[in-house]
């Protein structure tokens, strides 16, 4: 995710629908492998259900990364599975949400996922492409360390940061049965706000790549004006918005929190700060934009 103008060669679309029966079969051979550990799993606590298919799930991806060459096979993961945890804990044993609750939820999650997935699908031009932050790792680590970080790093890491995220789903869907108020609509605007904040922000960099800028050119339009990262920010908002529908069902439960902060460091520590070193070493004009634009929180540029 970031605003720089891309100019690879269009994909060919006989290789690209190839690459997206791969990606099917790899998602089918992961749900698979999430309902048999589920089946095997038995009577244990709906949440420690979830989180054993989830990982189950993440190896299958993985296997199909390893035998392909290519870790991008996972880039999809991050927006496919949440909803599928929702929708467990609405029909897991011993689930007693408020139905008007559970569907509004479940309906902001699908509705997250539903967009951020097709944004991947129509910015992925197939099994050649891998995200750079791999190629990266790649070249650094060499061809057996780099499979070691992949595992781990690149599969296992986000898996287990999406889980804290969606742990308030289960007081939110399953266990918290405060009547509606009005904490439920401050929630639903946070996280309908995130979902918007990086749907305007994904379609104008798409536009702007789309419109053949020249190599050294910098997105400054739309939220890209006021925010360097206005697409993380939507993130990191959609998954506070979970929180606090935890919140508004169940009062303070204090590892429905985990996951929000640990997103924001992610992002702030991580993904962020590797994609501003990236956008300067291809752009030396960036440093004058980060002078000017704020990081993530929207406000006017300085003069």
């Amino acid at each position: 995710m970031n605003e720089a103008a891309s100019h690879a060669a269009a994909p060919d679309a006989a290789d690209r629908t190839r690459a997206f029966l791969w990606i099917t079969v790899a998602y089918l051979a992961a749900m698979v492998a999430a309902l048999v550990t589920g089946i095997v799993c038995g009577e244990r606590h709906p949440i420690a259900v979830a989180f054993a298919a989830d990982v189950a799930a993440t190896l299958a991806i993985f296997a199909f990364s390893f035998a392909f060459g290519n870790s991008s096979f996972y880039d999809a993961y991050w927006s496919v599975a949440p909803p599928l945890v929702a929708l467990w804990f609405v029909v897991a044993p011993g689930s007693e949400g408020i139905a008007t609750r559970q569907c509004l939820v479940v309906a902001l999650v699908l509705l997250w996922a539903l967009r951020l997935t097709f944004n991947w699908a129509r910015g992925w031009s197939g099994l050649d492409h891998e995200d750079w932050r791999y190629v990266d790792l790649r070249r650094k680590a060499g061809r057996i360390g780099y499979w070691f970080v992949s595992l781990f790093g690149l599969h296992g890491m986000p898996t287990a940061i999406v889980f804290l995220g969606v742990l308030p789903l289960w007081p939110a869907l399953a266990s918290g049965t405060r009547p509606l108020g009005w904490l439920d609509g401050v929630a639903a605007a946070v996280t309908l706000a995130g979902v918007g904040f990086e749907f305007f922000a994904d379609n104008t960099l798409r536009r702007f790549r789309l419109s053949n800028p020249p190599s050294d050119a910098i997105l400054e339009r739309g939220l890209w004006a006021w925010s360097r990262n206005p697409n993380y920010l939507g993130e990191m908002l959609f998954w506070f918005g979970l929180a606090l529908f935890s919140f508004a069902a169940a009062g303070f439960v204090w590892w429905a929190w985990l996951g929000a902060p640990v997103m924001v460091a992610m992002f702030l520590g991580t993904s962020i700060p590797m994609k501003e070193s990236r956008m300067l070493a291809r752009r030396p004009a960036y440093a004058e934009r980060q002078r000017r634009v704020s990081l993530v929180i929207p406000r006017p540029p300085r003069r």
